[in-house]
């Protein structure tokens, strides 16, 4: 009924901040909720992440009326100062999030890589707005100046 479609999305900005400051932000408490574009809200139900790479993470996504439940499996990135949720339960068929920071001339290069896949079908169709390229530019923009904000 529809075919499966796929998105890669990065976003980079470099953080006037040394590394160190931006990684603990990430794991300060009240990061998500921080990090998170209103009108969106998120209600943890679930915190059983031991770090920022491993663990669980259950949350509520709120969009207006729409509530949506996520799982997200929390693991080691590609690179020393990073770290990847992957969408256990969730609205996507698939959902990696790489988070990865790197020493920068400047402070700190923050990158946020997205891989996703939608479900096929009409049911899923308001996840191809949520999560399409423009909106995750949007999102990840805001993402990018909060952690400067609360960095600075």
């Amino acid at each position: 009924m529809g075919q499966s479609h796929s998105l890669v999305f990065e976003h980079r900005s470099v953080i006037a901040a040394p590394l160190e400051r931006v990684w603990s932000f990430h794991q300060s408490a009240d990061a998500l909720h921080r990090l998170t574009m209103p009108p969106m809200r998120i209600q943890i139900v679930r915190d059983d992440r031991r770090s920022l790479t491993g663990g669980e993470l259950e949350f509520l996504l709120r969009l207006g009326p729409l509530s949506v439940r996520w799982v997200a499996a929390h693991a080691p990135g590609p690179e020393p100062m990073s770290f990847m949720d992957r969408q256990v339960v969730g609205p996507l068929a698939f959902w990696e999030h790489e988070h990865i920071m790197r020493p920068h001339e400047d402070g700190t290069e923050l990158l946020d890589r997205v891989s996703l896949v939608y479900h096929p079908g009409p049911r899923y169709f308001w996840t191809r707005l949520v999560f399409s390229r423009p909106a995750l530019r949007t999102l990840f923009a805001y993402r990018h100046w909060r952690t400067r904000r609360a960095v600075r």
